[in-house]
Parts: structure tokens; C-alpha cells; sequence
């Protein structure tokens, strides 16, 4: 089938988007491809189409249980056969789930990049027909990147098995180092990053120097209409700022990881349906959810990096109508960003403590727990050590970049089933155990394939078709399970923590100072570029990010704060320049009186001087001795 067809049949769109269909060329050509669009630009279909269009599988590697689980839903709503392998699964139904993909017709296979290095993995994606290898959020890979994550670095150990499989990375945010570091790590063939400009032109870019934020906040939505997403650090916040907006009139929702699937499903589908108008939220939001009328993102807090920055502010106007991204800063922001940077790298002894305590706590001895998962409850374990919450949480995350283990965040797991015994077997029980056969006859009626797979179930809808209680199916499914009649696997709402190594005994933990020095440099780095954009009042808050991201040749955006003020000059572009250039050449030779430089500069109407000296006087960039004389700011 040819590409347009797939993707009107399954996506129902005529035409691609801009740079889709040269992704998509260079994949089926067997091309190695980088394809860097930005936050909305609809990476999920350059390389979901290639893989329709040939026979085969396509093995994709996500770092995120929440996003893997989204477009595995998404994929199975249009009719495509996808799965997915993530922590809380247990070995069998993981081997279920490799075995369909060796001999059923899956078309995606979604796995965390920790997994391929298993053995069971390794085994079946060799008997694999594999037509494509994605590598989605590909920044993950370089250390330069804000989310590094080791276990990346084995993505390309999947060529040694099928050499001939071209690799489809994918990412939103990338520096020029970045760019490289992928393709060097990916062992790209040959060089080949295609590349749509990260510039969002319908957005407008605002930085608000604020203190009472809360009272900003409601102004902004008053002022600008339509749903809206705001950003805060903390889960508490949330809390308090959607309901201040409700006691102001004002649609709004709370949002975080710790919340049960149920809550955030309903949150979620609130948000998307338009019956919330706002959702306060954590970073938790957001990946994987594609609404394309959002018309306003605040920030209250200052994000960790650009890259932070730029994905969740390019969640407004998808649809390509005027949004606002909005920031709000004080300078206390700024003090409590430089702490955030410096409690997130805990002493090594720290984290090698809370290694041993993690053992301690499960009971794990010295070689085992290889690839195995346990739900942590990060406060309990905190509490039974004597550990801050958010020490244990950034220790954790270190022995993840380590590539000791694995932390997915509050994650929900449904309850599943498997019935263990055959049709045969099944029926004698019913009739020997009649009290079971409307149960056992209601759970088949509702859900295909459990002689042969796990499925996922809900207990509170069993009870519904059978006018009991959730309470007495959770024990009939539990008593069945004590019979081995079936599996029944407990649903979880907890993070799981996942062994990617044996445990080891403490000596042999090696947290290397160097790559724990580097990284607190990089973290450093991007905080200050954090800074220098919310802080900086001469430059285009775009042409900011844009030069982060390495693009070349750009111009003023002409909508976000700092260009407003600049258009109020009522001079041009290469006026402004032409004028300011000459100004800084002039007062960097000698200081001088403002009528003194007026008088250096010709073909230029003194008004439009002084409204260029204005401005730069008033952003910081030149300033006025205690003689009156103009310096320019070093």
C-alpha cells in the first residue's frame, strides 16, 4: 500500500505534514534517519507509516511507561496490532508477549531500552522479522541531552543480530552536540539528520517578572480565552492553585503521577473534552496528549533546562492559532533553582546508602534480582531509614543513570488474568464447582484470548455485570488463583523499581566521580542558559531558544515580550541594529554625554537615536555613570 493511502486509511489525513514524507523516504530507502521535529510536529507518524507500508515488526525503544502505554491505545484504536514491555509485567506474560511478536502478527513492539539487554529479549528478537528499529526521544542517548539515560547507549548492540535494519531516531528537543552524539551512538551508517526548524511562529513567548504570581496567573486567563495548561514543581501547588482558580470563577484541575489511573483518566478526559477550562499540573502531563487547542501555557516555576521549556511551552497551538507561553519569575526563583540543581546531586556515600538500604528493604541478597521489579513506596522507605524524601528520589535517579535500575514513576498497572488450565479442564470445574460457573461464564463473555494471553480486566465492572460487590470478585479471582485455575495478577499504582544489574554487594558499586563531576556541570550549564532566558530583556525570547537549539539566520519573532517593546521604537529591524551597533562601537571606545553620541552618528534622525539609547538604557545595556557619561554594560 502506498504511503498516503496508509495514511489516510489509518490516520485519516490527505496530506502529510511538513518534512513527514522525506522521514518517511529516507526510512523505506533503508536509510539510518534522524528526524528532529519540534513538540507537536507529529513525530509517532514518521516511522508508524514506513513500518505499515513493509512486512514485518518494528522493535520501538521508549523511555516511558506512560507514553509507551498511550500509543500502544492509540495504534490498537485504528486497528493495529501493538504491544508493550515495561516493569510490573511478570516473566510469562513477557514471554507471551515475545512469542506473539515472533509468531502473530504484531506490527509494534514498544520495550524500554533496559529490556533489550535481557536474555529472554535477546533470544526472540533474533527470530524476529524486523523491518525498522525506532528509537523514540533519541536525546536520551547523549550525556549533553537533559534526560541522559545509559541503558540508551545498548540500542545499538541491535544491530549485531540484524546489521541490515535501518534505525528511525526521533526526537523534539536537540543541541547541535546532541545531533552528533546520537547518530555517533546509534552507529548511523551514514550521517543523516533531517531537521524542521524548532521555530513556533503562532507562539508568542513571554517572560513576566512577578511576585504575586497567583494574581498573574488569573489575569492571564481572563485575558486570554480557551483551555490552558500551567506548570508548577510541586504536587501541593497544584492542589492550591486549581482551587484558587475555582474560588475565582474559573474551570480548573489538579494534576500529578500520584494520583490512581482513575483519577488522572478522568482528569485527562475533563481536560481534552473541554469540560475543565485549566489542569495545574506537574511535568507528569502532558507526554503523549495531543490537543491542539490549547491557547495558553504558564509557567509558575522555572523548569531545568530549555529542552524542559521548549516541549512543555510547545504544548499551545498545535492547531497553528495564536498561543501564549507564558513564564513567571522572581528572583527567589532563581535561588531556589541553583538549590534544586544542588540537592539533585546527593554525595556519592548518600547514594551508595540508599543502594544497600533498597536491598535491605526488599530482602535481596548479593546476585539476584536481575531484571526483576518491585513496588516502592518511596515515603515508607524514606521514613524506615531516616532519609528525606527528595534525597532518596534523587539518589535513586542517579543509580538510574548509573545503569543500576531502573525508576518509573507512579505508574498504574491494571489487574490482569490468564486462565491456566485447558477449555476441557475448565468446563469439569464449572460443573464440579457450580457456585464459580456464572463467574467463570461472566469473565469469558467479557474479555477474548485468556487461554492463550494475560488480559487486562476491571474488577469494578465484573461486579457491575453481576450485581455484586468489587470486594467479593477481587476474592473469587483470588481463590482461582490459589486453585491455579487461573493467574490473577493485583493491579498496582505504585513506582516500580527495576533491577538492571544483580544486586551487588556495596564495594563493587562504583559510581564513577568523573561522570558524577561532568554531569553536575551540564546540569550547571543548562540552568544558567534557564536563567540567562528568563532574565535576559535585549533578546527575542525565540531567537533564545532557537540558538540553544543551534539554528542559524534568525530573526526577531515580533510577538513575544521583548519585541513588543522593541516594536514601540517604530523602527525597523535593520535600523535598530544599524543605530545600537554604532552606539556600542562609539561608548566602548570613550565614555561620553548622550548629545556627544547623538552627534557621532550620521543619516540617522536624532528622535530614533535617543529611542534606541532609550531602550537600551532601559534593558540593561548601556548605562549612565555618576558623570552622566554612557558606558556600555560589560
Amino acid at each position: 500500500m502506498d504511503i498516503h493511502q496508509i495514511l489516510l486509511k489509518y490516520w485519516g489525513h490527505n496530506t502529510f505534514r511538513p518534512l513527514q514524507e522525506d522521514i518517511i523516504n529516507s526510512a523505506l530507502e533503508g536509510k539510518d534517519t534522524l528526524a528532529l521535529l519540534p513538540t507537536g510536529g507529529g513525530k509517532s507518524i514518521c516511522f508508524q507509516v514506513p513500518v505499515m507500508a513493509k512486512e514485518g515488526i518494528c522493535i520501538v525503544v521508549s523511555p516511558l511507561i506512560a507514553l509507551m502505554k498511550d500509543q500502544v491505545e492509540n495504534l490498537t484504536k485504528r486497528n493495529i496490532k501493538a504491544v508493550a514491555i515495561y516493569s510490573g509485567m511478570t516473566k510469562r506474560e513477557i514471554d507471551i508477549t515475545l512469542d506473539n511478536c515472533v509468531y502473530g502478527k504484531i506490527k509494534f513492539l514498544y520495550i524500554s531500552p533496559e529490556r533489550i539487554e535481557t536474555e529472554i529479549f535477546k533470544f526472540r528478537f533474533e527470530k524476529m522479522n524486523v523491518n525498522f528499529i525506532a528509537i523514540d526521544e533519541a536525546h536520551c542517548i547523549s550525556q549533553w541531552g537533559y534526560d541522559f539515560r545509559p541503558s540508551y547507549l545498548n540500542i545499538a548492540k541491535l544491530r549485531e543480530a540484524k546489521p541490515d535494519i535501518p534505525f528511525i531516531a526521533l526526537t523534539a528537543t536537540a543541541t547541535p552536540e546532541v545531533v552528533i552524539d546520537i547518530q555517533k551512538h546509534l552507529l548511523f551508517k551514514k550521517e543523516n539528520a533531517l531537521q524542521k526548524s524548532f521555530e513556533r511562529k503562532n507562539i508568542a513567548y513571554t517572560v513576566l517578572k512577578e511576585e504575586g504570581k497567583l494574581k498573574r496567573v488569573l489575569k492571564i486567563l481572563q485575558n486570554v480565552s480557551g483551555t490552558s495548561v500551567i506548570y508548577v514543581r510541586s504536587r501541593k501547588k497544584t492542589k492550591e492553585i486549581a482551587l484558587f482558580l475555582q474560588r475565582n470563577g474559573i474551570s480548573a484541575d489538579f494534576y500529578h503521577a500520584g494520583l490512581s489511573n482513575e483519577e488522572r483518566t478522568l482528569k485527562q478526559s475533563n481536560w481534552i473534552n473541554n469540560i475543565t477550562r485549566v489542569i495545574v499540573s506537574t511535568n507528569a502531563f502532558g507526554m503523549g496528549i495531543d490537543k491542539p487547542d490549547v491557547r495558553s501555557v504558564i509557567h509558575v516555576d522555572l523548569p531545568d533546562s530549555l529542552e524542559a521549556y521548549f516541549q512543555e511551552a510547545g504544548r499551545g497551538g498545535r492547531d497553528e492559532a495564536k498561543a501564549y507561553a507564558v513564564l513567571l519569575f522572581e528572583e527567589a526563583d532563581r535561588i531556589e533553582l541553583e538549590q534544586r540543581i544542588v540537592n539533585s546531586f546527593p554525595e556519592i556515600e548518600v547514594i551508595k546508602k540508599v543502594y544497600q538500604s533498597l536491598a535491605n528493604f526488599f530482602q535481596i541478597p548479593i546476585g539476584s534480582a536481575l531484571n526483576e521489579s518491585y513496588s516502592l513506596n518511596i515515603i515508607d522507605f524514606s521514613q524506615q531509614y531516616n532519609l528525606q524524601v527528595f534525597t532518596v528520589y534523587n539518589c535513586l535517579k542517579f543509580l538510574e543513570k548509573e545503569g543500576y535500575l531502573i525508576l518509573s514513576e507512579s505508574n498504574f498497572n491494571a489487574s490482569r488474568v490468564k486462565i491456566e488450565i485447558k477449555k476441557d479442564d475448565l468446563y469439569e470445574f464449572q460443573v464440579n464447582k457450580p457456585k464459580f460457573d456464572l463467574f467463570l461464564k461472566t469473565i469469558l463473555r467479557s474479555y477474548t484470548g485468556l487461554f492463550e494471553n494475560f488480559a487486562k480486566i476491571d474488577e469494578f465492572e465484573i461486579a457491575k455485570r453481576m450485581r455484586t460487590t468489587k470486594d467479593k470478585v477481587v476474592k473469587a479471582l483470588q481463590y482461582l488463583n490459589h486453585l491455579e485455575v487461573i493467574t490473577y495478577l493485583e493491579q498496582t499504582n505504585q513506582p516500580q523499581l527495576t533491577y538492571t544489574t544483580e544486586r551487588l554487594d556495596l564495594k563493587d558499586v562504583k559510581i564513577s566521580a568523573k561522570n558524577y563531576h561532568e554531569r553536575k556541570e551540564i546540569a550547571i550549564k543548562k540552568m544558567e542558559s534557564v536563567i540567562y532566558f528568563a532574565t535576559a530583556k535585549h533578546k527575542c525570547r525565540s531567537e533564545i531558544l532557537l540558538s540553544y537549539f543551534g539554528e542559524k539566520d534568525i530573526f526577531r519573532c515580533g510577538v513575544c515580550d521583548v519585541c513588543i517593546e522593541r516594536n514601540k521604537l517604530d523602527l525597523s529591524d535593520v535600523e535598530f541594529s544599524a543605530v545600537s551597533d554604532q552606539v556600542k562601537k562609539i561608548v566602548q571606545k570613550e565614555k561620553l554625554p548622550i548629545t556627544d553620541v547623538i552627534n557621532k552618528i550620521d543619516a540617522v534622525r536624532d528622535d530614533k537615536i535617543i529611542k534606541v539609547i532609550q531602550w537600551l538604557m532601559e534593558n540593561d545595556k548601556l548605562i549612565s555613570n555618576d558623570k552622566n557619561l554612557l558606558e556600555w554594560r560589560k
